[in-house]
């Protein structure tokens, strides 16, 4: 399988790293690489689903549909006992996966420890599932190393400079353990961007100069929070229910809804950008209390000069676009342009989207790269092949939250500011419990703190 890996950053790593925080303390939680365990063909996997939404549900099935050997969901885990009994429903109600789901009411965990309780229902060399709000990710991928479980976790994986050099120090003894480790960037399994990937390194649209990115729609309404009118739903598990909306749990909208579109542009440059200049606000918000703008306008620069355009809009009776686009010398690159599937990945000469101009397109239909990134990860455990996506987990999550800085704070921000900034959203997020209190309070009014550019330049509103 061809998976094109991305150029180093062009940071200074050291200083990246050398902010551990609780990197160290995370660690010593790890054993040291112990025995190497892969699932052979005929081993059956166990999967464990934590953070019952749809998106680990879609991952779920994922999981389930993979045709290489005997696999099964055994474990779910969630702080909302509806979401389990849900989403289990759904899987189950699934005929071509229902007779691989075996989870009885002993293994459905609620909780914020349910997360262990789930992975202790698993072996070394069998899946779990991250699919909670990304700012547990650390926090559950260091007990997933301790047990030496593979893991796939959905994208983001961090959403500040502390978690991001937390991450990559956790990395290393997942390495060490020869875990795989996939994250829900699915894009980069794409049949159609690996092709077109490779014919942009070949040269086919020559250098490239400029590249555009779009993810405008109407209202998206799980970036949307309205006050809490439930009495029986405390401020934290309110907002973990709608952590779109939250900053320290899901970075907001940008980091959401637009590291795909960002992860793939930088993918095909081979490169992540080394700054950002971004603007936004608030336009149609009512009484909306959420922390996201409406809309976000993004300059990435990269190290020689070249610009990423990204613009992401929700806002509604406005013009609709899902696409990336890359500009060379020679002509366009269309990286996407129907959502994320299908790509439909294709080169034209001059920078014309005229259909005699057309050189090149990747033929329909296309593998659908939500299934192909399971595909790719459940063959390399059964065949124990390297495989690990962390760090360019991090570096897109990480060039995703440097937009969302420039737009938020009004500021010009370089990667190497990002990596190098000590604020942590959430210090502290591994102690919470159902009775704890949020890490964001709202005011008197309740409402919580908003983005305010040019007045509040750094931390609170990153």
């Amino acid at each position: 399988m061809n998976h094109p890996q991305n150029a180093k950053p062009q940071t200074d790593r050291r200083t990246f790293l050398s902010r551990t925080g609780k990197t160290a303390a995370a660690a010593t939680l790890i054993a040291a690489a112990g025995q190497r365990v892969h699932a052979a063909e005929e081993n059956e996997i166990k999967v464990a689903l934590i953070g019952c939404g749809g998106r680990g549900t879609g991952a779920t099935l994922n999981a389930l549909s993979v045709d290489n050997g005997p696999i099964r969901l055994v474990a779910m885990a969630d702080v909302f006992d509806n979401h389990i009994s849900t989403r289990l429903a759904s899987i189950t109600s699934n005929e071509a996966v229902a007779s691989k789901v075996d989870v009885t009411p002993e293994r459905r965990f609620v909780g914020f420890d349910a997360y262990k309780q789930a992975m202790d229902c698993l072996s070394p060399g069998d899946i779990v599932i991250l699919a909670t709000p990304p700012a547990f990710r650390w926090v559950q991928f260091t007990y997933a190393i301790e047990k030496g479980l593979n893991v796939f976790m959905e994208k983001p994986v961090t959403v500040d400079g502390p978690t991001s050099a937390r991450m990559l120090e956790l990395n290393k003894k997942a390495i060490d353990k020869n875990l795989k480790v996939a994250v829900g960037l699915m894009c980069r399994h794409c049949k159609a961007r690996q092709e077109l990937f490779q014919r942009i390194q070949d040269g086919e649209i020559g250098d490239v100069t400029m590249m555009r990115a779009y993810r405008m729609a109407g209202p998206t309404g799980s970036a949307a929070a309205k006050p809490n009118e439930d009495p029986n739903l405390s401020e934290l598990l309110y907002q973990i229910k709608n952590f779109h909306g939250f900053l320290w749990l899901s970075g907001g909208a940008v980091s959401d809804f637009l590291i795909h579109n960002i992860d793939e542009s930088c993918w095909m440059k081979n490169d992540w950008p080394v700054s950002a200049i971004a603007c936004g606000g608030r336009h149609y918000r009512g009484d909306m209390v959420d922390q996201n703008f409406d809309s976000y306008s993004i300059e990435y620069t990269f190290g020689d000069g070249t610009k990423l355009m990204v613009d992401g809009r929700t806002i509604p009776g406005c013009k609709r676009e899902f696409a990336s686009y890359a500009h060379g010398t020679k002509g366009l690159a269309v990286i996407s342009s129907a959502s994320h599937t299908p790509a439909k990945a294709r080169i034209y000469s001059g920078h014309k989207m005229d259909q005699d101009k057309l050189l090149w397109a990747y033929p329909q239909p296309e593998p659908n790269p939500y299934q192909v990134e399971w595909d790719d990860l459940i063959s390399a455990i059964r065949s124990d092949t390297p495989y690990n996506e962390v760090e360019r987990g991090v570096m897109a999550s990480a060039v995703t939250s440097m937009g969302r800085m420039a737009a938020h704070t009004g500021q010009e921000i370089t990667l190497e500011q990002f990596m190098s900034l000590d604020h942590e959203f959430a210090p502290g997020i591994d102690q919470l419990t159902l009775q704890s209190e949020s890490p964001l309070k709202a005011n008197a009014e309740g409402k919580y703190s908003v983005p305010m550019p040019g007045l509040v330049k750094k931390r609170e509103y990153l």
